[in-house]
């Protein structure tokens, strides 16, 4: 047995905020303790109801003045465009095929794949991350490359191979078999194994045939226990194209109801230009609609309608969105989230975003009773947080006066800076890596 004493400022949520006022939402221990005990959180409370509780021979970090959190989630990312980041482009299609589908080419080389995993499971980390879903890439060694890396670091993470027939360059294409086999040897091979999910990946609707979605619908037939991802509507021309595709479909979105791919285990990317039906149909399956603020701003895709969607009953995460997002850090995420919100007239309280990047992404993936939360029982991947990271955010801290202005401020001003340390599973992993 392993005992680990963690000691802070802890803050956990218990419910989604209601607003700015909501104290009922979380909980708040200015001297606070997490027992860890063989990975997992065995207490929760003030230090001094908890050090009591601890071996004698227990180690203790004290990362008092900083906040203890459970580990950031991030609920849409593609772990093979590391390298793409920053690529000046218009909007989403040429995007895709003037970088992207370039960059994606390069793990048919094994080595390349394991290269570029192991970077990106530490990047994630050092910006305070501790779960993923990802997209990898058409090759399954990306897939076991990515699975991998995340094993040795025993994360918990959801991942799989994109399956993509038509509309990307050979190199990239597979087929409506070919795909099928592939993903069912994946689930097969890492789905369960350890913290890891597997997510039957049709890449959207643009780059997948009649036949392959029919394949895509076999596998979530077969396999209820895996999570499903895709993109819809994340711009205009891209839906354009689609309807030219599908033109028997209702809309977008009834491309994949049509399929059986809809569901509380769908993650679907962006979902930025809904018509009220489709809505009504994500909201009427559970399906997930996942907020990419960084991304839709600088691919010019479009404002998220957060606050429509939610008067629908829609079920929202929140994700970086890389490499069209432009921030490895779910605080960078958050505050683009604002501005995008104010810019549709809504509000987006400080409570509220890290709520979304905690419990409230747990919760969107079915993983509440594992991450997102520092309950005893679950799993400790913990994220600490410096609010006086770099002199501009100390000086500002001199005038915060409440957690509100201070998790705003964390939101606002911070970044990879502002992680003081990561655990996962109750192991640090931060200090590693500098």
């Amino acid at each position: 047995m392993t005992e680990l004493l963690i000691r802070g400022r802890i803050l956990t949520f218990v419910d989604e905020p209601r607003d700015i006022a909501d104290t009922a939402s979380y909980r708040y221990l200015e001297d606070g303790a997490l027992l860890v005990r063989d990975g997992r959180i065995a207490a929760m409370g003030d230090h001094a109801d908890v050090a009591p509780t601890a071996g004698p021979d227990t180690p203790v970090v004290d990362h008092r003045p900083n906040l203890v959190l459970a580990g950031l989630i991030d609920a849409h990312i593609h772990f093979p465009q590391m390298q793409a980041v920053a690529s000046y482009a218009a909007q989403l299609l040429e995007w895709l095929n003037t970088y992207t589908f370039i960059e994606e080419q390069k793990f048919a080389d094994e080595q390349h794949a394991e290269f570029i995993a192991e970077r990106f499971m530490d990047e994630i980390l050092r910006h305070g991350t501790t779960t993923v879903a990802a997209y990898c890439t058409v090759h399954p060694q990306s897939v076991d490359a990515f699975f991998r890396a995340a094993q040795a670091r025993n994360m918990c993470v959801i991942g799989g191979k994109v399956m993509m027939d038509r509309n990307a360059p050979p190199a990239l294409c597979d087929a409506p078999q070919s795909s099928y086999d592939d993903t069912k040897a994946l689930i097969a091979r890492w789905h369960g194994r350890g913290r890891l999910h597997y997510a039957i990946t049709p890449r959207f609707a643009i780059t997948s045939s009649p036949e392959q979605m029919e394949m895509a619908a076999a596998l979530v037939r077969e396999h209820p226990e895996a999570y499903v991802q895709t993109h819809l509507s994340e711009n205009r021309e891209e839906i354009a194209l689609t309807r030219s595709l599908y033109p028997d479909a209702p809309d977008y979105t009834g491309i994949y109801e049509h399929y059986g791919l809809l569901g509380r285990k769908t993650l679907l990317g962006h979902c930025i230009h809904l018509s009220e039906r489709e809505m009504k149909a994500l909201a009427g399956t559970g399906t997930v609609a996942v907020f990419c603020p960084t991304s839709n701003l600088f691919l010019g895709s479009g404002l998220f309608d957060r606050e429509k969607l939610a008067e629908n009953g829609v079920r929202i995460a929140v994700a970086t969105d890389i490499g069209g997002g432009t921030s490895f850090s779910m605080l960078k995420t958050m505050d683009e989230a604002y501005k995008v919100l104010q810019l549709r007239g809504q509000r987006l309280s400080p409570l509220h975003s890290f709520y979304m990047m905690t419990l409230g992404n747990a919760r969107a993936l079915s993983l509440e009773e594992r991450i997102g939360t520092l309950r005893p029982g679950t799993d400790a991947d913990i994220t600490i947080l410096d609010s006086r990271a770099t002199p501009a955010m100390r000086l500002r801290m001199n005038t915060a006066r409440t957690l509100t202005e201070e998790l705003f401020l964390l939101q606002t001003m911070g970044d990879d800076r502002a992680v003081a340390e990561v655990y996962v599973a109750g192991k640090p992993m931060k200090t590693a890596l500098r």
